[in-house]
C-alpha cells in the first residue's frame, strides 16, 4: 500500500510492503489546502512507477479546505475507532488508475479543557508508536508548527493539548520587531543562548513580557543577532513546557532531527526523560489503521 502524510504545505509518501515495512519514499512541496480540486492528479503524478492499488491519506488533506473533510473521532480514540472513521474517496475520472483511496479522520478532545482540542495527521504517528512499540500508556510530544501533547491510556488517545509554538516562532522570527535584531536566513543552533531562553521562561513576568526582553537584550548587546533566534526558541519552548498541567516523568518525542534535539534538551533541563522516534511512524500508523479497517465490522 501507499501511505501519504499530507499537510498544509507539503506531503510525504511511503510505499509499504504487506508487513508495513517502508520500501520507498517520496516528498513533494504540495500543500493539501492549495490543490483546487486537483488532489487525485497530484498524487497520480507523484506515484509514477508505483503499482500499489491501496492508498491511505492523513493530515490536512482530510481537513476543511482539503480533498474531503472527514469528521473527527472523539477521544478516547482507539486504533479501531480511528479505523472505523476512515472515509473512502472515489476520484473522478481516470486519475489514480483504479486505486482505492481512504482518508484517516483526525481526533478531537472535548473533555480535557473548556475549549476542545484537535489534531489531524499526528494521530497516525501515535497509532504507529503504539503498534511499533506495544505502547499502551504514556505521554507523546509531537513538535511542529502546532506542537501536540498526547496522553495515551489503555491503548487509546485520551487527551490532546496543542501549543502554537512553531508558528509563533516563525512569525516573530520573520515579521516582528524582534526580527530586526536577528540575522536573516537559517541560523546555527546556539546551545548557551537556547539554555538562557529556557531559564528566562521560568522567571516571573509571563511570556509577553519575556518576549520584549529579546529586543532589549539585542539593543544592549547582551544577545547577538546570531544568538537571538536560539534564545527565542528556548524561551517559547520553555513556556510551552511550563504550561503543561502536570509534569511527566518520561516523554516520547516524534519529530525531525532538529526539533527533536531542541525539545529533548529542554525536557532534560526540566528533569524529564525522553525517547526520540522517527517521523515515519505516520506510515506505520496508516498501515495499522488500514489493517484494522479490513478486519473490524463496520469499518470502510
Amino acid at each position: 500500500m501507499i501511505a501519504v502524510d499530507w499537510g498544509g504545505s507539503s506531503l510525504r509518501a511511503y510505499r509499504l510492503d504487506d508487513d508495513g515495512v517502508v520500501r520507498d519514499r517520496r516528498r513533494a512541496e504540495i500543500g493539501a489546502l492549495g490543490c483546487a480540486g486537483q488532489h487525485a492528479q497530484k498524487l497520480d503524478s507523484l506515484f509514477e512507477g508505483w503499482d500499489d492499488d491501496r492508498v491511505v491519506l492523513c493530515g490536512m488533506v482530510g481537513g476543511r479546505g482539503g480533498w474531503r473533510e472527514v469528521p473527527y473521532v472523539e477521544c478516547p480514540a482507539s486504533t479501531e475507532a480511528l479505523a472505523a472513521g476512515m472515509v473512502r474517496v472515489d476520484p473522478d475520472g481516470p486519475d489514480l488508475r483504479g486505486r482505492t483511496v481512504h482518508i484517516v479522520p483526525g481526533a478531537i478532545d472535548r473533555h480535557s479543557s473548556p475549549v476542545a482540542d484537535v489534531m489531524r495527521g499526528e494521530e497516525t504517528q501515535v497509532v504507529g508508536l503504539m503498534h511499533a512499540r506495544g505502547l499502551r500508556e504514556g505521554v507523546i510530544c509531537l513538535p511542529g508548527t502546532h506542537s501536540k501533547w498526547v496522553q495515551v491510556r489503555e491503548g487509546s488517545i485520551r487527551s490532546i493539548r496543542t501549543a502554537m509554538t512553531g508558528e509563533v516562532y516563525a512569525l516573530l522570527r520573520r515579521d516582528s520587531v524582534l526580527s530586526r535584531l536577528m540575522e536573516p536566513g537559517d541560523e546555527a543552533f546556539d546551545e548557551p543562548a537556547f539554555d538562557a531562553g529556557l531559564r528566562r521562561s521560568r522567571d516571573p513576568g509571563g511570556l509577553l513580557h519575556h518576549l520584549f526582553g529579546v529586543r532589549t537584550q539585542g539593543l544592549l548587546g547582551t544577545l547577538s543577532s546570531a544568538q537571538s533566534p536560539s534564545y527565542l526558541s528556548g524561551l517559547l519552548i520553555g513556556h510551552e513546557l511550563g504550561a503543561l498541567p502536570t509534569t511527566p516523568r518520561h516523554v516520547h518525542l516524534v519529530a525531525n532531527e532538529r526539533l527533536a534535539a531542541s525539545y529533548a534538551r529542554a525536557l532534560r533541563a526540566a528533569g524529564i526523560e525522553t525517547e526520540i522516534h522517527a517521523e515515519q511512524l505516520a506510515a506505520i500508523g496508516m498501515h495499522a489503521l488500514y489493517r484494522a479497517s479490513t478486519t473490524n465490522p463496520g469499518s470502510p
